[in-house]
């Protein structure tokens, strides 16, 4: 238990009956905002349980309650992953999972236990938010509110940001979400003529995955994902074990029709992961999968598809064509393929979701294609 003044009380969430009180305080700090979407409860408990998620097995991990009154009102968790001083070379440290009143003793005293623990422990820095890393949910929503969060991104209240800022963190990178209306070819022709001449050329080809070998499928693309992002910044690949998780995880939600692969000489060089919006059919299931959620959730899903939005979470090409004139039409032939089968059952709008601010070259992709930025999710840091 950590004191920090007469009526407010930062205690560790150990129990999960305490992980329970983390993820539903969620629901009174978000009452009233229209474009707040409940999260499904049992999926979070499972995303923070040490037995559940493989993050756990390379990462410390604490989760942290703020009470005021006695009553929960807000959270944060602060995480050390051995990969990061693997990969990047130095201690640094994560915090994630941000979500706390209009109430900046509160939020001072959640930073401050974070904090003090990573000090504590050796790390030289903070960085966050990041809930657990980089390959979930990353970044705080600073730009952006009038709209619901897309499947796996997510949502803030505006006055969040000034909280992280007066706790003594600064701004160290933005990321940026693209909407981008499908309903019509989204190819310039001089674009879509380049695309289908290296396709009657044989210099490509698009196939979408093949569900008979998901899993071989599924790891393949996870591969080509680690490869081409390898070199951007904070990036840690998946390790094996999470990428057993995330193709158990992605199994009930992905489509072959979504999700294609783009082969130079038979070999797969080039992904794009195409996922029904989860976020746009849960909402009105409060967070709950029992007694008749699930049911809801598998009609809108996959019986009679009722979702008009989708989300790009997954697009890469290996560092080996990254600089090729191939690297461009292997994006465009993609985008292309993915969009004709969406358009098909009624999806209308995408996002592609998240680009680092200096992915210059990616942004201008996006932006070739009718791509908008209409989301900005910020990252922070603090030395400590």
């Amino acid at each position: 238990l950590f004191v920090t003044s007469s009526n407010i009380e930062i205690n560790p969430a150990l129990t999960k009956s305490d992980r329970k009180v983390f993820v539903k305080l969620l629901w009174d700090i978000y009452k009233g905002d229209p474009n707040w979407v409940p999260p499904l409860v049992m999926e979070r408990m499972d995303a923070i349980d040490p037995n559940k998620n493989p993050y756990f097995e390379h990462a410390q991990v604490r989760l942290w309650i703020a009470y005021k009154d006695g009553k929960p009102v807000g959270r944060i968790s602060a995480q050390i992953d051995e990969l990061v001083p693997k990969y990047h070379g130095i201690n640094t440290g994560h915090f994630g999972f941000f979500d706390c009143i209009d109430d900046q003793k509160v939020a001072n005293a959640l930073f401050d236990t974070a904090c003090n623990w990573l000090r504590e422990n050796g790390m030289v820095e903070v960085i966050g938010p990041f809930s657990f890393s980089i390959n979930e949910e990353t970044g705080l929503l600073v730009e952006g509110f009038d709209t619901p969060p897309r499947l796996l991104m997510g949502h803030s209240r505006p006055y969040f940001e000034k909280l992280v800022l007066n706790s003594g963190l600064k701004k160290v990178k933005d990321t940026w979400a693209y909407t981008l209306d499908i309903s019509k070819p989204i190819l310039p022709p001089v674009m879509q003529k380049l695309v289908t001449r290296a396709v009657e050329k044989g210099q490509v080809t698009f196939r979408p995955i093949n569900m008979d070998k998901y899993e071989e499928e599924l790891k393949l693309i996870l591969d080509i994902f680690n490869d081409a992002w390898i070199d951007n910044w904070k990036y840690i690949p998946f390790t094996e074990a999470e990428l057993d998780h995330a193709v158990k995880e992605l199994k009930m939600i992905i489509r072959e029709d979504f999700t294609y692969i783009a082969e130079i000489d038979g070999v797969p060089q080039a992904m794009m992961v195409t996922l029904p919006n989860i976020n746009e059919i849960i909402k009105d299931l409060d967070g709950k999968l029992f007694p008749f959620g699930v049911l809801k959730l598998l009609w809108r899903l996959k019986f009679k598809p009722s979702f008009k939005t989708v989300r790009v979470p997954l697009m890469g090409v290996r560092k080996e064509y990254q600089n090729s004139r191939l690297s461009g039409i292997m994006s465009l032939g993609l985008f292309e393929a993915c969009r004709q089968t969406a358009t098909a059952i009624g999806v209308e709008e995408a996002e592609l979701s998240w680009v680092l601010e200096e992915n210059t070259r990616l942004s201008k992709l996006l932006e070739t294609v009718g791509c908008v930025k209409y989301k900005t999710y910020r990252l922070f840091q603090k030395d400590l």
